[in-house]
């Protein structure tokens, strides 16, 4: 008889309010407090489930916040420098070998009316720079040594970080000034110390700051153009610096360059934009962020299975609970809502200690690379919505599962 009633149990409700008697009812704070108590009672198992969730979150939020930091601060580096800088520089000859540009390029460019400024460096072959004259030829380092313009840094708009830039006077002299990856290669900290540079001792008078849109400054140690022509420097410009007046008019300079630099071969010319190079890596960086992100997603599946199997294993292990609360009044949709709030709960809690580690994550990183901490609104409110989602999944089926247990088999297991 006993069996009979249970399994109507849902007749009855409808019975009882037809005649008016009072009805079992599950409040939402009720709820709330019945999950958070069957949390507590397997403290454990819940924290690893809730460690699953959070790793997954926190490998997505801290990709997406470390990528939108990183896009801030190209954003902020293209506002300080600009976009219009063009480089010009020599391709290859038709019947091979590396070209030239000849010797009155860069007059002709600057006679160019949108040209607002221009200014050049030559790579000076077979001439080295090392830390003495100690070092054997072969372990350059990969760095070379180029002959500046004095208006380089102008055009280029780099800043030093230590010292100062060659003037009309020390360019005539053995002075240079290192790239800041060239003076870290040569443990050169300051200025005021000497390297072997092309088979003589010049003094440091500067060091540079990284240079962005002349990247090939960082790995070079910069003289002046009348000391260089002691090392072989004929006058051809290997890397011509263009900055354009107005930003609307540099495509129109850039189809202008090639046969202006050299007009009898324009096809053996090389124009670019570095800004366009900086968002080539920058769009290079988004495809490693999407392969970030899908293991980010990967650790969070894996999560989701934690939290089902903590889910399904609380249910078997709670069947006494569930079937005197059925015996006691509550009805299969109680018993199926207390088991998705506490999967809720347990997603939400792993969600929320995701977010927090995630958003640590990218602030300490940004702050370490010296970029503005960015975490758009977007990627705590997704993750968040992705944990409960999770967690919506992951419950349903022990929810059913433990609304289906009838109440006599399940107090037979008190």
């Amino acid at each position: 008889m006993s069996v009979h009633v249970s399994r109507s149990r849902e007749e009855d409700v409808a019975r009882a309010v037809g005649a008016g008697l009072p009805v079992s009812r599950l409040r939402g704070q009720d709820v709330v407090r019945v999950g958070l108590h069957g949390l507590r009672a397997r403290a454990l198992r819940v924290t690893l489930s809730v460690l699953g969730i959070a790793i997954g979150i926190a490998a997505m939020v801290a990709v997406v916040g470390i990528s939108a930091s990183s896009r801030a601060e190209l954003e902020r580096t293209l506002d300080r420098l600009g976009t219009g800088m063009l480089t010009v520089s020599p391709g290859d000859k038709l019947a091979g070998g590396q070209a030239e540009l000849p010797t009155g390029s860069v007059g002709m460019i600057g006679r160019l009316t949108a040209v607002e400024q221009v200014s050049a460096a030559a790579r000076l072959a077979d001439v080295n720079v090392y830390r003495n004259d100690r070092i054997p030829a072969g372990e350059s380092k990969g760095l070379s040594v180029r002959a500046a313009r004095l208006n380089l840094l102008e055009v280029t708009k780099a800043r030093l970080a230590q010292g100062t830039w060659l003037n009309p006077a020390t360019a005539r002299y053995p002075v240079t000034v290192l790239g800041a990856h060239a003076a870290e290669l040569l443990g050169v900290p300051s200025p005021g110390m000497r390297v072997w540079l092309g088979g003589r001792w010049f003094a440091v008078a500067g060091i540079l700051e990284s240079a962005p849109l002349a990247p090939e400054l960082d790995v070079s140690a910069l003289i002046g153009e009348q000391i260089a022509t002691t090392l072989g420097f004929e006058g051809h410009p290997t890397t011509i610096y263009v900055q354009v007046g107005s930003s609307d008019q540099v495509l129109a300079v850039r189809d202008l360059l090639a046969a202006t630099a050299n007009p009898e071969d324009p096809h053996e010319v090389k124009v670019s934009r570095p800004s366009e190079a900086l968002a080539a890596q920058r769009a290079a960086d988004m495809a490693f962020t999407g392969l970030l992100l899908g293991l980010g997603g990967v650790a969070l599946l894996v999560g989701g299975v934690g939290v089902a199997n903590t889910m399904i294993i609380s249910v078997l292990e709670r069947r006494g609970e569930i079937g005197l609360r059925r015996s006691l009044g509550a009805t299969r949709g109680h018993i199926r809502v207390q088991f998705l709030v506490e999967s809720q709960l347990l997603a939400g809690l792993g969600g929320l200690g995701g977010i927090l580690l995630g958003t640590a994550v990218t602030a300490v990183y940004a702050l370490a690379q010296g970029w503005p901490a960015v975490l758009p609104t977007w990627a705590t409110g997704g993750a968040l919505a992705a944990t409960l989602i999770i967690g919506g999944i992951a419950g349903l089926y022990p929810a059913i599962r433990a609304a289906r247990t009838p109440p006599t088999q399940a107090l037979a297991s008190l």
